[in-house]
């Protein structure tokens, strides 16, 4: 079982200084970039996003209460634990009404990959798996995951456990948990 442990994670400063982000995982491209990412981003000031071109994004404000998004000229409201898709090359700005805020960005190349995010309260009597190509991030609360009668391992807040359809992981505890999903598209689709 692989367990990406928030702790471990370095914080990323942005460009224009409004906030950090740590990356939780990638797969890289050919061109030495990334074909998707999975990340936590804290957004301290407001400002204007970097734009990431030919990708789509899913953002989802994981800490605090408001994040006004503006994306190309529409304002969006995101509400905690509400994921939101865009355009990854849309020209994008936050504003910040009530405060800080932290989210789980989820971007991919938008031919190749489609990503998803959704949130799922968890439970003391029934394991939540994740599977391949899966990354079950504890938001909130206390969990446990353990696989193939092994020893529940403690996970921490914002912690990832890495899906396998091999045995997969199980998560029980209580809070919420993201499971963030991967698929790869059909070239032929």
């Amino acid at each position: 079982m692989q367990i990406i442990r928030f702790a471990d994670l370095k914080a990323e400063p942005w460009r224009n200084g409004g906030g950090v982000t740590r990356e939780i995982a990638r797969r890289g491209s050919a061109d030495g970039g990334w074909d998707w990412r999975v990340s936590i981003a804290d957004v301290g000031k407001a400002g204007d996003f970097s734009a990431f071109p030919g990708m789509e994004r899913v953002l989802t404000v994981i800490e605090g209460e408001l994040l006004l998004l503006t994306v190309d000229g529409v304002e969006q409201p995101l509400e905690k634990y509400r994921p939101f898709r865009f355009d990854g090359g849309a020209a994008t700005g936050a504003k910040l009404p009530t405060g800080d805020i932290r989210d789980l960005n989820v971007i991919t190349r938008s031919a190749a990959f489609k990503g998803y995010t959704s949130i799922i309260e968890l439970s003391k009597k029934r394991a939540h798996p994740v599977f391949e190509g899966q990354l079950g991030v504890l938001l909130q609360g206390q969990a446990q995951a353990s696989q193939g009668g092994a020893e529940p391992v403690e996970l921490d807040r914002y912690d990832a456990v890495v899906g396998s359809d091999a045995d997969s992981p199980e998560i029980l505890g209580r809070g919420f948990l993201a499971v963030v999903s991967i698929d790869q598209l059909d070239p032929a689709s």
